[in-house]
């Protein structure tokens, strides 16, 4: 049984089965949120950052774009040595522990920020210029910036207005963008690898000064983490995780890969390419649309999955799976991950056999 499948636009489709995949043909890399879901793409990841695109003699820079554990996962394949950082992330992540409360399910939520942002110190502290003015890669990441009563962190305003946020986008998501805008924050100031015409939009400096603040923010699941306010160089404001606006960032990239013809190539834990968080149970949302033409999406096989230990990738309900019972969901997620290797290989070996053609199918 094959662990990986490959999916692919029409755009990026016609090309792939044309003139195959050079590391040179790709423009932008997405990361979605998700979790610990992308502990499944990390392997994938230090095969894309330390070995194949580094290959590449082109000088055209590839945008990185990140939410909540994607944005680290990019932030991380910024810094000058990819592979560890990577290495690092995955065993950080997996064995991450919170202190629960006596009488409590789960941890409190400034609990669970300040060990975040313990974390994103010790993965970047003083390294952020490495991040910042990688030579080849353009960081952007996105947050979930709250607008009118959702620009503070209370727990009767986040509550109402993610009530309404969500009956908003029951409506449309455009409705949404009276509730929660798309806040990105781009390295070097530069330009959005995606249109924006979309959802409301705003766009502002990922800089040494905010870079903290900025990964903390994208990260912060509503009543799991609290907001990060008032972020340096943008408006005053609560910042919430970017996947509450842009789950796995089914964005238009269609511009950025004008010309020449480039592609995004998007290491993803599903098919579907889900909008935003509160389209998860909005099933006529998850199809894919004129946005993803240039898209490869390198995914899991969900009869592989099965296969994994509990029959599925790992989750953020584990931490309610599991409780206390740190050990236990360690040795689940470690074993998880250590499948996972098996994406790595057999997209290395498509790529390098020139065989990515033949296994590709339509998104």
């Amino acid at each position: 049984m094959k662990a990986l499948r490959v999916y692919a636009g029409p755009r990026a489709l016609a090309r792939v089965r044309e003139r195959g995949l050079m590391p040179s043909d790709v423009r932008v890399i997405p990361a979605a949120a998700g979790g610990p879901k992308g502990l499944m793409l990390l392997a994938l990841d230090r095969f894309l950052f330390g070995e194949w695109l580094p290959q590449s003699k082109s000088s055209e820079p590839i945008d990185l774009l990140g939410a909540s554990i994607g944005a680290w996962r990019m932030a991380a394949a910024c810094l000058d040595d990819p592979v560890t950082a990577l290495e690092r992330l995955e065993h950080d992540y997996i064995h991450q522990e919170y202190d629960i409360p006596p009488g409590k399910k789960g941890p409190t939520p400034e609990h669970v920020s300040e060990k975040f942002g313990a974390g994103i110190a010790a993965t970047f502290g003083a390294r952020e210029q490495e991040v910042l003015q990688n030579p080849r890669y353009r960081l952007h990441i996105v947050t979930s910036r709250g607008r009118h009563l959702m620009r503070r962190d209370t727990k009767f305003r986040a509550g109402l207005g993610y009530a309404g946020a969500y009956f908003a986008n029951v409506a449309s998501r455009k409705a949404m963008g009276a509730w929660l805008e798309r806040a990105v924050f781009s390295a070097r100031a530069a330009p959005l690898p995606f249109a924006t015409d979309d959802y409301r939009t705003r766009r502002y400096g990922l800089t040494e000064e905010n870079f903290a603040s900025v990964v903390q923010a994208s990260c912060s699941i509503p009543f799991v983490l609290r907001a990060v306010h008032d972020i340096l160089g943008a408006p005053r404001g609560a910042y919430w995780d970017g996947g509450i606006t842009d789950y796995h960032l089914h964005l238009d990239y269609r511009p950025r890969c004008e010309g020449e013809g480039g592609v995004v190539l998007y290491p993803h834990f599903q098919q579907a390419v889900v909008p935003g968080w509160l389209d998860k149970s909005l099933k006529w949302r998850h199809r894919s649309t004129h946005f993803l033409d240039d898209v490869i999406v390198l995914a899991p096989n969900p009869d592989w999955v099965a296969t994994l230990p509990s029959q599925k990738i790992p989750d953020r309900a584990d931490f309610m799976r599991y409780g206390r019972d740190t050990s236990t969901r360690v040795r689940v997620w470690k074993q998880a991950v250590a499948e996972s290797v098996r994406l790595r290989d057999e997209f290395a070996e498509l790529v390098y056999a020139k065989r990515l053609g033949e296994r590709i199918e339509a998104l």
